[in-house]
């Protein structure tokens, strides 16, 4: 499956829409104007959640990439799609209780450290045949 992870992608930005959307659903239900971000507790954290998915993201997009393209894109796309599922299930959990999303996020930090494997193990091997 070469490319899923393309649709993996077209997932993260979905994502991103979505907690985009949650965070501003939140700024205008509990009446706070922009540019401010603190000022109610749900909204506060709807707005660490786009930030704290924002902050991955910018960690799980490269991976994703160079462990498509150097390590194996099947296996990339697999664990792209783990990463998507911890992330969608973090965002009802921490909006919920901050305290339950332990078990999301680590499935998909997990995700991301065997995504940066794939693509640490893909580039170390293109130095290893490419001749100096």
């Amino acid at each position: 499956m070469p490319h899923l992870p393309d649709l993996v992608v077209l997932l993260t930005v979905l994502l991103l829409l979505a907690v985009t959307t949650v965070t501003g659903r939140a700024r205008g239900k509990y009446g706070i104007k922009a540019p401010a971000v603190s000022g109610h507790p749900m909204f506060e954290r709807a707005y660490r959640v786009q930030m704290n998915t924002l902050e991955h993201t910018l960690m799980f997009l490269p991976a994703l990439w160079l462990a498509a393209r150097w390590g194996n894109p099947t296996w990339a796309g697999i664990l792209g799609l783990v990463w998507i599922v911890g992330r969608a299930w973090y965002i009802p959990a921490y909006l919920r209780d901050p305290a339950a999303r332990g078990k999301p996020f680590a499935l998909a930090g997990f995700a991301l450290i065997l995504l940066i494997v794939l693509a640490a193990l893909g580039v170390i091997r293109l130095f290893l045949l490419q001749p100096l």
